[in-house]
């Protein structure tokens, strides 16, 4: 895709005001657009993965102090993270102990693409060179698909947890993860702030280091010292980082990177080495945008399927009970300028996968219209000219469509009135 175009598509899509449920106000304008009878997740009554994990969702609603995590990854769509933080939002305030840890985040400022607006990490950013595993990058990887290399003798790092966020309750943590290349020892890694620590220690299996705090805190400074000077060829990979704190409630964790298909996510080495740090209850797979975005003379449905299978399979190594929501691709043109035939063909093979493995689907191809709506989308303003992103209107509608299927499926599944549940996440941001 045009790098210009992206940049574009991303600063419409970030222009950030207040969030607050969207459907109910624009139903009357763009509510032909979308097929809000079909808005489901088809199969998720027949899943006992779902029906579990509606039942300790519920639990959350209730009050109780559970704890969820939710994975959501895909590509350019989840990297800016703009509909995905909003169902963050939601979920994190489902009630008044659900205020969960942030979690996983990255730092794209320094890898030289688009942050996220819901946190900040910076630093020199000339200092530090971005490689994305759909780049023709050849690096380590981890959880993150994307690395941020660091080369020259110092640089100090900032990590803030809340920056144009909208949670009712700041982010806090008192413990600090840092994904890096611990298998190389050319840089000392030292807080800021040293009074904070109360211990760390080093994880050389799954590539961390991990600082226990004597409070909590909302952001943390480091700085990285090359250890030797005459070092020539001295390399630091930031692989991610983690907020982390012991609060009961939801958390979100969203993975995404610009041009990402599950070719490309297959290059990561480590993913599903850190992605063992973790028990997924629910794990949204929102791949299939780039691995459609060819002729359909190219398109390789057996490839696509197996890529799809071993992913499914691969998050089942990590936690067996785990639900896993299939997500269609949205209709997207290929160049501009013809219709992407190939999602269809998607849309089959996920069916299939979701039967298969007893999961469920959310099949926004079909909701946004099919075979060409994302033209209907883009004259109306829901789109920019690459029929492939959303304006930050459009993310909002998505958002807000899947959270509209999810509490319907919560509700089958509990025999809770889903008025109820919808009028709570309506009344968040009012």
């Amino acid at each position: 895709m045009n790098k210009k175009l992206l940049i574009l598509v991303i600063f419409w899509a970030t222009q950030c005001y207040s969030q607050r449920y969207i459907l109910d106000s624009v139903e009357s304008e763009y509510g032909s657009l979308y097929h809000q009878e079909i808005n489901q997740f088809k199969y998720a009554a027949d899943s006992p993965y779902f029906n579990t994990f509606f039942k300790r969702l519920d639990s959350v609603f209730e009050g109780k102090k559970d704890k969820l995590h939710i994975f959501h990854i895909g590509g350019s769509h989840i990297q800016a993270d703009i509909y995905s933080n909003k169902l963050r939002t939601y979920l994190q305030n489902t009630n008044e102990v659900s205020m969960a840890q942030r979690g996983f985040i990255f730092p794209f400022h320094l890898a030289r693409t688009n942050n996220p607006s819901n946190y900040q990490i910076s630093g020199t950013k000339s200092k530090w060179q971005g490689y994305r595993c759909s780049a023709t990058d050849s690096i380590a990887w981890g959880l993150s698909g994307i690395t941020a290399a660091f080369r020259e003798k110092s640089d100090t790092i900032y990590i803030k947890a809340n920056y144009k966020n909208y949670t009712k309750k700041q982010y806090t943590f008192n413990k600090f993860r840092l994904f890096h290349s611990t298998w190389n020892d050319d840089y000392q890694i030292t807080l800021l702030d040293s009074t904070l620590v109360d211990w760390e220690i080093t994880n050389y299996e799954s590539f961390y280091k991990e600082y226990h705090f004597k409070t909590a805190v909302d952001s943390v400074a480091f700085r990285l010292e090359l250890k030797e000077t005459a070092n020539i060829s001295p390399e630091f990979l930031f692989m991610g980082a983690e907020l982390m704190n012991e609060n009961p409630g939801i958390e979100f964790t969203s993975i995404g990177v610009n041009g990402a298909s599950f070719g490309f996510y297959n290059r990561s080495a480590y993913f599903e080495k850190q992605l063992q740090l973790y028990t997924p209850d629910l794990f949204i797979i929102s791949i299939g945008t780039n691995d459609a975005y060819m002729p359909v003379s190219y398109f390789n449905t057996d490839k696509f399927r197996k890529y799809y299978e071993d992913f499914i399979q691969m998050i089942q190594r990590i936690n067996p009970n785990c639900a896993i929501l299939l997500t269609v691709p949205n209709d997207s043109y290929y160049k501009r300028k013809y219709q992407n035939k190939n999602t269809a063909t998607q849309q089959i093979i996920i069916n299939e996968l979701a039967q298969k493995y007893q999961m469920a689907v959310w099949d926004f191809y079909e909701i946004m219209g099919g075979l060409g709506s994302s033209n209907r989308w883009y004259k109306n303003k829901l789109m920019p000219r690459d029929r492939i992103h959303f304006t930050h209107l459009g993310y909002q509608i998505k958002a807000d469509l899947l959270l509209n299927a999810l509490i319907d499926a919560w509700s089958t599944a509990t025999n809770r009135d889903k008025e109820t549940l919808l009028n709570h996440y309506k009344s968040l941001h009012e």
